[in-house]
């Protein structure tokens, strides 16, 4: 796998991603490594610089710049609820 993009990580990225399990982990940091390839991501609405990955019920947004995908947020659909309310 070729990676097109540098993977940068949030300050506060893991505040929901701590608080898997192991195995719900696991599962979302490969999805985390295969972002660095191209992976089609669809842009949230209401003006916000973010993409989401769906996996599951989880979810992975990050920004995009110059070559570079910062992780914003990774965890399941509520806690990306009360995530995507602070924005």
């Amino acid at each position: 796998m070729i990676a097109l993009f540098k993977i940068d990580f949030a300050e506060c990225w893991d505040e929901f991603f701590v608080k898997l399990d192991k195995s719900e982990k696991d599962r979302l940091w490969k999805r985390i490594q295969k972002l660095a390839a191209f992976l089609k991501a669809r842009h949230l609405k209401h003006g916000l610089p973010f993409f989401v990955v769906e996996t599951g019920q989880y979810r992975i947004c990050f920004e995009e710049t110059k070559g570079i995908r910062r992780i914003m947020f990774a965890g399941n659909h509520k806690q990306y609820e009360k995530w995507y309310e602070k924005q």
